[in-house]
C-alpha cells in the first residue's frame, strides 16, 4: 500500500508511465478478459470432440482450471460468487478428460458438491449439450430448434434477427448441431454426474405451456426416417455461418459462436484441413494465455478498442498533449479500426453505410453503440481535429441511425426487444435479446452533448426522457454492462453533467452514492446485485468502482465533497507499482450468468479520478520521458 504521504500528482505520473510501458507498437492497450473457467473447459471438450489432440495445453489447462476451484469443491461465475453447479459440472468434466485422478481430492470434492446440488439433471442447457455431444447426457432431454427457422424472414417471431447478435451467432449453428445429435467418444464416464433418482427426469425437458409442447412435436419429427427439406436448411445456416467469420477466424469475436461453429461445420463435413476450419482454430490460438501463475486459459473475447479508448481518456485526464507520441498512435490506430462495411445491424436499420467501432480487434459485421460513442467522446478529448472530422461525422450518422424506438440504445441492434424469445424452453442462460440500456443510452447522449447538443435537441430530448423515466426510486441507473447500479449511476451522471441538464436526477443520484460509500472511503458492489436489486451498491470496495463513484461526484460539481475526498484517498493508498490490484469482477456480459474482470479497469478509471481531482489544484503531470515504450 502507499504510505499516505505520496502525493496525487506522485500517484497519477506513476499511473500513467505504467500505461505508456504496456501500449502496443502498433497503438493499442488490451488487457486480459478474465470470465469463468467454462471457456477453458469448453475448449478442452472442443478439440476432443474434434479430435485435435490436447496434449499442448494439458498441463496449462488443469493447473487454471484447479487454480480457480473453491475450497468446498466449487466453481463460481465470479470471485466471490457462491457455487455454480453447470460451471462445477463442465470443469469436472474437462479436468476428467484431461487426465485428473477421479480419486484426487479436487475431484471428489468437485463431484460431492455436484450431487449435493443436484447432478446434471439441473444443470442448464447448455452444459447438457456439451454433454450430449459424447453421450453422457440424452438428447431427448434437450430443447429442440429446428434448422428450418433459417428461412423465417424478420418480420416472423423466432426469426433469427429476433435473437441479439451474441445469441444469434449462437443459435445458428446450434440448429445444426440439434439437428445432428452427434455423439462422440469422450475417453472417460461421467456417469456419477447422474444422482441416483434423477434418471428418468434427464430425458424430459422442463416446461409447460404451448412451447413445451412445440418442442414435444419436434421431437416426434426428427424421429421420421425422412424429414423433407431438412438437409437443404442445415445448408443455408452453413453458407449463413461462414459468411458470418471474421478475418481473425472468430465468429463474432466471442467464444459461444465460435465453438459452436466450427462444431457444426465440421457435423456438416468440413474437415479440420478445410480453411475455414484452420482458421478457426488459429483463432482461438490468439485468444489464448499462458503463464506459470495461471497455467493456460482461454478467453472469452479480447477488448482492444474499449481499452484503448479509455486509455486515450485516461491519458488525456491526466495532462498528456494531444501530440504526444503515444496519444498520437493510439489515435492513429483507433481511427484505423472505424468499420464502414455492412452487418446484421441492417437488416433493422435503413442506414447503408456503417461508420461504428467494435469491441474486438477483428468484428466487422457486429460493431457496436458503445465502442462507438466511447470512441468519438476520445477522439474529441484528443483533439484529433481535421483528420478525424470524418470518421466523427460517420460516426454520429450511424448511431443516430441505430437508435430504438424509444429514443434510447441498446449495445448492437436497433429494435431487439421481442421477449417473447424468453420462453423458448432453449432459454435458460444468458441474455438473449439486446434492448436499449441506460449505460449505453448515456455513452451516446454524452457524445452528442460533445458534439454541441443541447438537452432540447431532437436528438437528445428522447433519450433524456427515457433516462429520466429509468432512474431507480433510490437515484441510481442499473448498469447493463458494468456491476451494476455504481456503473450505471457513473454512465449517466457523467452525461448529464456533460450535457448540462437534469439537475435534480444528478442530485439524486450523489445522494445514492453518498449514502452506498463505504467506511473505508471506497464503493464496491457485487454481482449479486443482479439477482437482488436490494444489494445494489454493496460490496467490498474495488478500484474501479470507487473510481466510477469518484467520477460521478467530480462530474456534478461535487469534487470537495467529503465523500469525493475519502474516495480519492482510498484510491491513493491502495495504488501498488503505478497500479491496483483488483479480484473482484466489475464487467457485465449477461447479467445473472456472465461476468467479466477487465484488468485495465482496475488502472483507467482511478488514473482519470485522481488526475481529474488534480485539474483545479495542482499542475498537470508531465513525463521526464514522452517517448513510447
Amino acid at each position: 500500500m502507499m504510505p499516505d504521504t505520496t502525493t496525487t500528482a506522485d500517484a497519477v505520473q506513476e499511473a500513467v508511465q505504467w500505461l505508456l510501458d504496456r501500449q502496443s507498437p502498433a497503438g493499442w492497450w488490451v488487457g486480459e478478459l478474465e470470465t469463468n473457467v467454462t471457456m477453458t473447459a469448453e475448449h478442452v471438450l472442443l478439440l476432443q470432440f474434434l479430435g485435435v489432440d490436447i496434449t499442448p495445453i494439458r498441463d496449462g489447462a488443469i493447473r487454471h482450471i484447479l487454480g480457480k476451484q473453491r475450497e468446498d469443491g466449487s466453481w463460481g461465475l465470479y470471485y466471490d460468487a457462491p457455487g455454480d453447479l453447470s460451471t462445477t459440472i463442465e470443469a469436472y468434466a474437462a479436468l476428467k478428460v484431461l487426465g485428473v485422478d477421479p480419486g484426487s481430492e479436487p475431484m471428489t470434492g468437485a463431484l460431492r458438491l455436484i450431487q449435493e446440488l443436484g447432478g446434471v439433471a439441473r444443470a442448464r442447457v447448455f452444459t447438457k449439450i456439451w454433454l450430449a455431444l459424447f453421450g453422457e447426457y440424452p438428447w431427448a432431454g434437450v430443447p429442440s430448434m429446428p434448422p428450418e427457422l433459417v428461412y423465417a424472414p424478420p418480420s416472423v417471431p423466432f426469426n433469427l434477427y429476433d435473437f441479439a447478435c451474441w445469441a444469434r451467432g449462437t443459435v445458428a449453428p446450434l440448429l445444426i448441431v440439434l439437428s445432428h445429435k452427434p455423439v462422440r467418444p469422450l475417453g472417460v464416464s461421467l456417469s456419477e454426474l447422474v444422482v441416483p433418482g434423477t434418471e428418468s427426469s434427464l430425458r424430459r425437458v422442463p416446461g409447460s405451456g404451448p412451447f413445451w409442447w412445440t418442442d414435444k412435436l419436434l421431437k416426434l419429427y426428427e424421429r421420421l426416417p425422412v424429414q423433407p427439406g431438412r438437409a437443404q436448411a442445415r445448408r443455408k445456416i452453413v453458407d449463413w455461418v461462414i459468411d458470418h467469420q471474421e478475418a481473425d477466424g472468430s465468429w463474432g469475436g466471442i467464444q459461444p459462436p465460435w465453438v459452436y461453429s466450427l462444431i457444426a461445420l465440421n457435423l456438416e463435413g468440413m474437415s479440420l484441413d478445410h480453411p475455414v476450419m484452420q482458421r478457426g482454430l488459429r483463432g482461438l490460438d490468439g485468444f489464448a494465455l499462458q503463464d506459470d501463475e495461471q497455467g493456460w486459459r482461454l478467453q472469452a473475447c479480447m477488448s482492444p478498442v474499449w481499452d484503448t479508448a479509455w486509455a486515450i481518456l485516461a491519458l488525456r485526464r491526466a495532462g498528456l498533449p494531444s501530440d504526444h507520441p503515444a496519444l498520437t498512435l493510439a489515435v492513429d490506430w483507433i481511427l484505423g479500426e472505424q468499420i464502414t462495411g455492412g452487418g446484421d445491424w441492417q437488416v433493422k436499420c435503413d442506414e447503408p453505410v456503417c461508420g461504428g467501432w467494435a469491441f474486438e480487434f477483428e468484428n466487422d459485421g457486429y460493431p457496436d453503440i458503445d465502442d462507438t460513442a466511447v470512441v468519438v467522446v476520445a477522439l474529441l478529448e484528443a483533439e484529433v481535429g481535421a483528420k478525424g472530422n470524418e470518421a466523427i461525422e460517420r460516426a454520429e450518422q450511424w448511431l443516430m441511425a441505430m437508435r430504438s424506438d424509444n429514443g434510447a440504445w441498446a449495445a448492437f441492434d436497433r429494435n431487439n426487444t421481442r421477449t417473447l424469445l424468453y420462453r423458448l424452453p432453449f432459454a435458460d442462460f444468458g441474455a438473449m435479446i439486446d434492448p436499449p440500456s441506460e449505460d449505453v443510452t448515456a455513452h451516446v447522449v454524452e457524445m452528442l452533448a460533445m458534439l454541441g447538443a443541447g438537452p432540447d435537441d431532437r436528438r437528445v430530448a428522447p433519450a433524456l426522457a427515457y433516462l429520466r423515466e429509468t432512474q431507480t426510486a433510490d437515484g441510481a441507473w442499473f448498469g447493463r454492462w458494468g456491476v451494476n447500479y455504481v456503473y450505471g449511476t457513473w454512465c449517466v451522471v457523467t452525461a448529464l453533467a456533460r450535457l448540462g441538464a437534469g439537475q435534480e436526477l444528478i442530485e439524486r443520484a450523489i445522494a445514492w452514492l453518498r449514502a452506498m460509500q463505504n467506511p473505508d472511503g471506497g464503493w464496491g458492489e457485487s454481482c449479486h446485485s443482479y439477482e437482488d436489486a436490494s444489494f445494489a451498491g454493496v460490496g467490498i470496495s474495488t478500484p474501479s468502482q470507487t473510481a466510477w463513484a469518484v467520477i460521478s461526484f467530480q462530474a456534478a460539481g461535487h469534487d470537495h465533497d467529503d465523500a469525493c475526498q475519502r474516495g480519492l484517498a482510498f484510491l491513493r493508498e491502495r495504488q501498488v507499482n503505478g497500479t491496483w490490484e483488483e479480484a473482484e469482477y466489475t464487467g457485465t456480459g449477461f447479467p445473472r450468468d456472465f461476468y467479466i474482470n477487465y484488468h485495465l479497469y482496475r488502472h483507467l478509471f482511478p488514473t482519470m479520478a485522481l488526475a481529474q481531482s488534480l485539474r483545479d489544484e495542482e499542475p498537470r503531470v508531465s513525463l521526464e520521458s514522452e517517448e513510447v515504450n
